[in-house]
């Protein structure tokens, strides 16, 4: 499908609702937005503030949502107030998630809307993602992966339109081990330290992860910093605001794209051409089997943990280690519109 296709799929699905767009100002959240102002007959942009994410990504996402002409809420809650989501415990992702998604319904509810659409393009899917089980729990619309836009093709539109976005939009708990408690504290001296390399930089895309007390620095370039001075200057201003250690990370932080799906040879010649995607998690193959259901006849092992369908002419196999293989595809685009209609179903292990 045409980019420009998948583009009017979207507007076609928003064109009889009245939308809230949970939009943090990311390239997803804004070419949603933009989508929804055209295409809705009523949309807002509403960003949920838990205190845990860069204290200029509001004016950020206000100045992008002005832009576009689309009304723009901030709702606040500090969500380091709750226990669980301290505790830092691996499913966070999920459980930050649920608390902003619940923010938004009560929002949704209250303004009288239809629904709550957020940015998810298809390309997400591919990650590890458990807060990706929220969307499913509480019914909201991911029109981007409907469309079965990809990471890239959203960036390329934003291009064309000319539309600016925030390049930094993960909350600074990403930062931090699990299992290690979420402060106050270890927030701010995040946040001091990726300002400060910022402002010395002029890049956005910094990360500065908090290991135990060591600060790891990862940026879309490191030539930038590869200076003596500089160095021993960050150094010094991280150690002062308690960091032990400051390191390095010479490997270049920014975007990465996978591909929906890859080719295999195929040592049976009558299955033709194979290819096949890895996904970063475990699948539920019960639930996933159960959703494959709307797609047509499903054969269905929980004790093998593998799941097949057939799909046209293809067969799609489904493993709850997280492999899928598409068989008896003529070709890759064929094999990738197999896979945008197979990825939004997979139910993974939390």
């Amino acid at each position: 499908m045409e980019l420009q296709q998948k583009l009017d799929k979207v507007k076609d699905y928003l064109k009889d609702k009245k939308v809230v767009v949970a939009f943090s100002g990311g390239a997803d959240s804004t070419l949603l937005a933009k989508l929804a102002f055209e295409s809705a007959p009523e949309a807002v942009a509403v960003t949920v503030d838990g205190g845990v994410l860069p204290k200029n990504f509001k004016d950020k996402a206000r100045k992008i949502a002005g832009e576009i002409g689309i009304p723009h809420v901030v709702l606040s809650e500090n969500f380091l107030k709750d226990e669980l989501f301290r505790s830092n415990p691996p499913q966070r992702c999920y459980i930050c998630k649920n608390k902003m998604y619940t923010i938004l319904e009560q929002y949704t509810k209250d303004k009288g809307f239809d629904a709550i659409a957020d940015g998810t393009n298809i390309s997400d899917l591919l990650e590890d993602r458990p807060g990706m089980m929220v969307n499913y729990e509480k019914n909201i619309s991911t029109p981007l992966v409907y469309a079965g836009l990809t990471a890239e093709e959203v960036r390329e539109t934003l291009k064309h339109l000319n539309l600016d976005y925030s390049q930094s939009t993960t909350c600074y708990a990403t930062r931090i081990p699990t299992g290690t408690e979420l402060t106050t504290k270890k927030i701010n001296r995040i946040e001091y330290a990726e300002t400060l390399i910022q402002n010395i930089t002029g890049l956005e895309m910094v990360r500065v992860r908090d290991d135990h007390g060591e600060a790891r620095i990862e940026i879309s370039d490191v030539d930038k910093l590869l200076n003596s001075s500089i160095l021993n200057h960050i150094n010094s201003e991280l150690n002062a605001v308690g960091f032990k250690k400051v390191l390095l990370d010479v490997t270049a932080y920014g975007d990465s794209d996978k591909e929906l799906v890859i080719y295999k040879p195929c040592q049976d010649e009558a299955d033709k051409i194979m290819f096949e995607t890895e996904l970063p998690y475990q699948i539920d193959i019960q639930e996933t089997c159960h959703q494959l259901e709307n797609l047509g006849e499903v054969k269905c092992s929980t004790k093998m943990g593998v799941a097949m369908v057939d799909l046209d002419e293809s067969n799609i196999t489904i493993f709850g280690k997280g492999k899928i293989v598409a068989r008896r595809v003529k070709d890759k685009v064929t094999a990738q519109e197999l896979m945008t209609r197979v990825l939004p179903l997979i139910r993974r292990v939390i």
